[in-house]
C-alpha cells in the first residue's frame, strides 16, 4: 500500500478518535437548539431612517456612518435608477449591514420611517419634501433650500423654486454655528461643501469683527466625489488624472451661500472672490483663505479667538501655532482642521481649513444635524478613527 493510503487512513482512524472521545465528554449532557433567525432577533431602531437618492455617494456615507449608530436604524432606501437590487450590489463594501431593498420614490412607504436625509440633486427635492408627511424630521443635502431668497436661488440655479412656503421654514444647519435654531427644526437645510470650510473658520472671526469685510479671497480644492456619482466626460479619469482643474470661476453655486453666511455673520453686504479645483483625489477639500485683519489685529489674535471659540467642540480643531492642516488627516471623518498663519502682506492673514467634503461637507454634518434634531449627543455615531492615508 502507497505511504498517502498509510496517511490518508492514519487520520481518518484520528479523527474517529476525536469523536468518539467528544462523545464521551458530552454523555449525559443536555443540549438546546437555539434559534438563529436575525428577523426574529433584529430590534427595532429608536429612530426609523429613509435615505432618499441612497445610491450616490451622499447616501452611501450616510449608510457607512448609521452603522455606528446606536440609535437610528434605515427601514426605507430610495434609487430610482437601482430599484428592486440589493444595496450591496450598488456599494458592495458596505455588504454587512441588513438594509432594506432598493425601491423607487414613487414606490416608498413612509409609514415606517421617522425621519429622512434626503440625498437628492437639486431642482428635484423640493417637490419630493413638499410631497412627504408633515411629522417627519427632514435633512436635505441638496442646496434647494439653503438659500432664504427664492429670487437668489432662481438667479443662480436657473429655475424658479417650487416651494416657497418650506423654504421660509428652512433651518440652515451649520451645525456649531446654528445649533440653537437646528435643534427645534423640521427641515434643516445641510450646507454645502465649500461652504463648510469656509463658514466655519470665518464667521466667529466676521462676528468678532476681527477681520475686514471686503478684499476676501478664497482658493478651495476638491477631490472628485464632490462633482457627485453621475457620468460626466469632465470627471472621467483621462480628463482629472495628473492634473488640475479650475472651474465655476466666478459663477460658482455656492457663492451665494457663503457670502449669505458671511453677511449675516457681519451684518452687512459681503463679497467674496472665490474660486473653486477639482483635484485628481476621490474625497477631502481645502480652503485657503486670504483676508485683511481689523487695525491693530494680529494672526495670534485670529487664532486665539478661533481656538477659544471652538474650545468645547468636537469636530472643529484648531491647530497648534505653524501646524499646517492636512486632507489626509480628516479623511473618511468629520472634523474640520484649522490654522491661522500670517501673510509676507502686512495686515493680512493666510486661514487653511480642511475637511472631508463627504463627511463634514455633507453626510456627516447632515447625521450632526439629525442627531441634534432628534435630541441625542451631536457625535453620536460619528466618532471613530478617519481613513489614512
Amino acid at each position: 500500500m502507497a505511504s498517502s493510503t498509510f496517511s490518508s487512513v492514519s487520520c481518518l482512524f484520528k479523527d474517529e478518535l476525536k469523536i468518539l472521545n467528544r462523545k464521551k465528554r458530552n454523555e449525559g449532557k443536555v443540549f438546546v437548539k437555539c434559534s438563529m433567525s436575525s428577523k426574529a432577533q433584529k430590534p427595532q431602531p429608536e429612530v426609523r431612517i429613509g435615505v432618499l437618492g441612497a445610491s450616490g455617494y451622499t447616501g452611501s456615507e450616510i449608510v457607512r456612518l448609521l452603522a455606528n449608530h446606536p440609535h437610528f436604524g434605515i427601514t426605507l432606501m430610495t434609487a430610482d435608477r437601482k430599484a428592486g437590487q440589493p444595496f450591496s450590489s450598488v456599494f458592495p463594501h458596505l455588504i454587512t449591514q441588513d438594509l432594506p431593498e432598493l425601491v423607487a420614490i414613487k414606490d416608498a412607504d413612509f409609514s415606517e420611517v421617522d425621519a429622512i436625509f434626503c440625498c437628492l440633486p437639486h431642482g428635484t427635492t423640493q417637490e419630493v419634501i413638499k410631497a412627504l408627511p408633515k411629522e417627519l424630521k427632514i435633512v436635505d443635502l441638496s442646496a434647494d433650500f439653503r438659500l432664504q431668497d427664492p429670487s437668489e436661488y432662481e438667479e443662480w440655479y436657473g429655475q424658479a423654486h417650487r416651494a416657497v412656503d418650506l423654504q421660509k421654514e428652512a433651518v440652515y444647519g451649520l451645525t456649531e454655528i446654528l445649533r440653537d435654531e437646528v435643534k427645534g427644526a423640521r427641515l434643516v437645510a445641510n450646507p454645502g461643501c465649500y461652504p463648510t470650510s469656509i463658514q466655519l473658520p470665518l464667521v466667529p472671526l466676521m462676528k468678532a469683527n476681527l477681520v475686514q469685510h471686503g478684499g476676501i479671497i478664497i482658493d478651495s480644492k476638491s477631490g472628485v466625489s464632490g462633482a457627485g456619482r453621475g457620468a460626466k466626460e469632465a470627471n472621467l479619469y483621462a480628463e482629472i488624472a495628473e492634473g488640475i482643474y479650475s472651474y465655476g470661476i466666478t459663477r460658482h453655486r455656492h457663492v451665494p451661500e457663503i457670502e449669505q453666511g458671511l453677511s449675516e455673520a457681519s451684518k452687512s453686504k459681503v463679497t467674496v472672490s472665490f474660486t473653486p479645483h477639482l483635484m485628481p483625489m476621490i474625497r477631502g477639500m481645502q480652503s485657503t483663505i486670504y483676508v485683511e485683519m481689523a487695525p491693530g489685529v494680529t494672526t495670534e489674535d485670529l487664532h486665539q479667538h478661533l481656538k477659544v471659540f471652538y474650545k468645547e467642540e468636537e469636530f472643529v480643531r484648531v491647530l497648534e501655532k505653524g501646524v499646517v492642516p492636512r486632507t489626509h488627516n480628516v479623511r473618511g471623518s468629520n472634523y474640520c482642521h484649522i490654522n491661522v498663519f500670517p501673510d509676507r502682506i502686512q495686515g493680512r492673514a493666510i486661514i487653511v481649513s480642511v475637511i472631508d467634503n463627504l463627511v463634514k461637507g455633507a453626510s456627516g454634518q447632515a447625521l450632526q444635524n439629525l442627531n441634534v434634531m432628534m435630541g441625542f449627543h451631536e457625535s453620536t455615531g460619528l466618532l471613530y478613527q478617519p481613513l489614512f492615508p
